[in-house]
């Protein structure tokens, strides 16, 4: 029974990693250009919603279009962001 430990205890972070990876990181409303996950976007004032998993969601707030940002930590990424506590 015990040679599954490993992989019991692996599948229970992933699932710990996968809930943890929704919850919001942190909120921007703004209309500036310069942040790192947005180079080159010219949106105008937007609300930016930042997720444990790396990714944005930006509403665009002119328009109300919703595009997604960052790149989004799948796997072991995300079971290794997850158990240092974050990105």
């Amino acid at each position: 029974m015990g040679q599954y430990n490993d992989k019991v205890e692996r599948q229970r972070m992933r699932l710990e990693a996968e809930d943890w990876a929704n919850g919001v990181k942190a909120l921007h409303a703004h209309s500036l250009d310069s942040l790192w996950y947005a180079e080159g976007r010219k949106d105008g004032s937007v609300f930016d919603v930042e997720y444990n998993d790396g990714r944005v969601q930006r509403t665009i707030n002119s328009t109300g279009e919703v595009v997604i940002l960052g790149k989004q930590l799948i796997g072991d990424d995300l079971i290794q962001a997850y158990s240092r506590g974050g990105i």
